[in-house]
């Protein structure tokens, strides 16, 4: 049985996390959706919470990319390969010689500059590697027995934050909103 304030609709998850009535219906409709589907599909849903504005949105497994684009700028092949050259046991120095000649000195500049780009705006954690993760556990998650959870990512603070923080990846049981009301996770 969820623990919620009657006078305002609102629960939390186990671990604190802050959900409204509305967002607790549109959980439970994910739940349905998983359950009634009998294989893995890309319209499976991932939901989306923006805290601070107490936001929460369903998107498409097959359009998660597109919608929370991961930062890739450290898997381009300039850099994987310049990673490969020190791990072989090169000097930088030499890795980098390499590098552009293979690919030549724009290519790895424009490399570079991406991902220092990156690191600059900030990836909340939201790479490449993360993002792939994700489909491998939900892949998981989806063909073991038992009910299947939702996975929720609590988006970070936008830009200009002071707590910015990192995106935090959540799987939701069909008993997710159980436990006492918090506003912990909301902005202050």
């Amino acid at each position: 049985m969820p623990s919620s304030d009657a006078r305002s609709g609102l629960a939390a998850t186990e671990d604190g996390l802050f959900l409204l009535e509305e967002h607790r219906r549109q959980l439970h409709r994910a739940h349905e959706e998983l359950r009634g589907s009998t294989h893995w599909h890309g319209g499976l849903p991932v939901l989306l919470l923006e805290r601070c504005w107490l936001r929460l949105s369903r998107v498409a497994v097959e359009h998660l990319a597109s919608r929370l684009p991961p930062d890739c700028s450290q898997e381009a092949p300039e850099l994987r390969r310049y990673r490969e050259l020190v791990a072989d046991g090169r000097s930088a120095w030499e890795a980098e010689r390499l590098c552009w000649e293979d690919f030549g000195a724009e290519a790895c500049r424009e490399a570079l500059r991406r991902f220092w780009a990156a690191q600059e705006r900030g990836t909340q954690g939201w790479t490449l590697e993360t993002y792939l993760e994700l489909l491998h556990q939900y892949r998981l998650r989806f063909a073991s027995e038992g009910p299947r959870p939702v996975p929720l990512l609590v988006l970070a603070r936008r830009e200009g934050s002071p707590h910015r923080g990192r995106h935090r990846l959540l799987w939701l049981g069909p008993d997710a909103a159980e436990g006492r009301p918090s506003m912990r996770d909301t902005c202050p």
